[in-house]
């Protein structure tokens, strides 16, 4: 062997000591992960296989322990548990707080994203401009949606019309104040509690991805299902502050390098796949009526929904944001990822 090459095994083999010593002496840190989806929910293996890694990659000081189907708390009070600590990780969906997150309301606004894979990483990327302001009280780790979702309900709904007089569960705030401008009145609920709503009438309609209407058990409730990408719902996997500042500096590193757009997108992906199925799913059902827009239809649907996209700057400008830069900056990061309507 070549002097070279041995100083060279050597050095190695140093560094990599130096690095077993300093993971040795991190403390163990356990991470309690919150994710109100239901155990069976595809988001969840993809949220443990991102703890493995983190495991994997911190010599196995950082460990983590998902609790899913609200264990340890309601669906809409995901962010507040972020930031109280009584989850180290918690999966958040900011629609379920309107007027809290002007910003990234901006995502779900209608006709805005063709799919869910492309669409994390672009969500992700552009919000990452925004997070440290918007939901200051946590840090930030990465931002993602869901396939696009639709109307699925009771009756046929062809025209913007047709919303007039419903009872509407919407997706987020957004969805809401559309139904709302349309004549529509939103019953609120979350994912978990949709079902029941419809079955006892108190909804007519909820706007849903494919998938999950099986996984939930809305199908039982509702056969008519609009096969348009509406729009999709962004959500965002945030840490507790004081848990990420009591690491050490090499743990840190290991949650920043699994807080990415790229992570956004590895996590995100199986869901995707998952609801992007449910359509296949849903029209093989004896019942069930899964039903295309005509061109006529669809342009009458973009008009109607347009004041929606004022609606939400005005939000914006009042938080003190600026409206025009942030939509542009997120359709510039939809076509950049290939996820643009």
């Amino acid at each position: 062997m070549t002097r070279h090459r041995f100083s060279t095994l050597a050095l190695a083999a140093a560094l990599a000591a130096c690095t077993w010593s300093a993971q040795a002496q991190d403390k163990p840190v356990n991470l309690k992960m919150s994710s109100w989806v239901p155990a069976q929910h595809p988001l969840n293996p993809s949220l443990i296989a991102w703890a493995e890694d983190i495991k994997k990659a911190s010599g196995g000081t950082i460990t983590a322990t998902l609790f899913p189907s609200e264990q340890l708390g309601k669906a809409f009070d995901h962010y507040d548990m972020a930031r109280d600590g009584i989850a180290d990780f918690a999966y958040i969906n900011p629609g379920y707080q309107p007027g809290r997150f002007p910003i990234m309301a901006g995502a779900s606004l209608p006709f805005l994203f063709s799919n869910a894979k492309g669409g994390s990483a672009a969500i992700d990327a552009w919000y990452r401009n925004y997070a440290a302001k918007e939901m200051k009280d946590v840090k930030y780790c990465f931002a993602f949606v869901h396939d696009p979702g639709t109307f699925h309900s009771r009756k046929k709904i062809l025209l913007p019309t047709d919303i007039k007089g419903m009872k509407i569960r919407p997706a987020t705030s957004t969805i809401g104040q559309m139904v709302t401008s349309l004549g529509g009145t939103n019953v609120q609920a979350s994912a978990p509690e949709s079902r029941d709503m419809l079955e006892r009438g108190v909804a007519d309609a909820i706007t849903f991805p494919w998938g999950s209407i099986g996984l939930f058990g809305i199908d039982k409730v509702v056969n008519f299902h609009m096969d348009v990408p509406l729009y999709v719902t962004p959500f965002v996997w945030a840490m507790n502050k004081d848990k990420y500042d009591g690491m050490s500096p090499a743990q840190k590193k290991v949650i920043d390098d699994h807080c990415t757009s790229e992570w956004a997108e590895k996590v995100a992906s199986p869901w995707a796949d998952f609801e992007f199925a449910g359509r296949a799913k849903i029209a093989a059902l004896p019942g069930h009526e899964v039903y295309k827009l005509t061109t006529e239809q669809l342009d009458a649907w973009r008009k109607a929904v347009a004041p929606g996209e004022a609606q939400w700057a005005e939000g914006v400008k009042k938080a003190g944001g600026d409206p025009k830069a942030a939509m542009d900056a997120l359709k510039a990061s939809l076509a950049k990822s290939g996820a643009a309507l």
